[in-house]
């Protein structure tokens, strides 16, 4: 007997011990061996398939994220336009109050001297008749010393008040 060349009954005692293996194999331990093949199997392809759903959620979630922050974005965009207009109508408002403000002092300021100017004018003319008549007073009484001046003096005014 060689190894290259068996005999003929080491043949049938090892193909009848392999058949009672394969029998035990089959019997025993085939059944649940496949069983939990198949259940690795059917976990395997479980967790491939939530793999790829999470794989889907996340790239849903990434394109929501991304469309929020564009949301975010145009509406912070929209908010600053908004504030720099508010900004520049207040500034233009209060340039325009001010412009009034400005003018209307301007204008009570020229009224007030118009008045001063015409009571400093009353004043002055006030004076200038209250000189005059003091100084009109002092020349007639040098001048009309007696009676009889005054006489023809009166008599000469009430002829020019009366064609007056």
């Amino acid at each position: 007997m060689s190894l290259i060349n068996p005999g003929f009954a080491t043949v049938i005692w090892m193909t009848l011990a392999f058949g009672i293996s394969l029998y035990v194999l089959a019997k025993y331990a085939w059944k649940p061996i496949m069983a939990s093949l198949k259940e690795r199997e059917e976990s395997i392809e479980s967790s491939l398939r939530a793999a790829d759903e999470a794989k889907k959620a996340m790239e849903d979630l990434k394109l929501d994220n991304e469309k929020l922050l564009r949301e975010a974005k145009d509406e912070r965009d929209a908010l600053l336009r908004e504030a720099r207009k508010i900004k520049e109508q207040i500034i233009d408002e209060a340039k325009e109050k001010a412009n009034a403000e400005a003018s209307n002092i301007v204008e009570n300021a020229k009224d007030r001297i118009e008045h001063e100017k015409k009571a400093a004018v009353v004043e002055i003319k006030n004076l200038v008749a209250t000189y005059s008549i003091e100084i009109a007073e002092k020349i007639l009484k040098e001048e009309l010393k007696d009676k009889k001046q005054q006489a023809s003096y009166a008599e000469k005014l009430l002829n020019e008040i009366s064609f007056n």
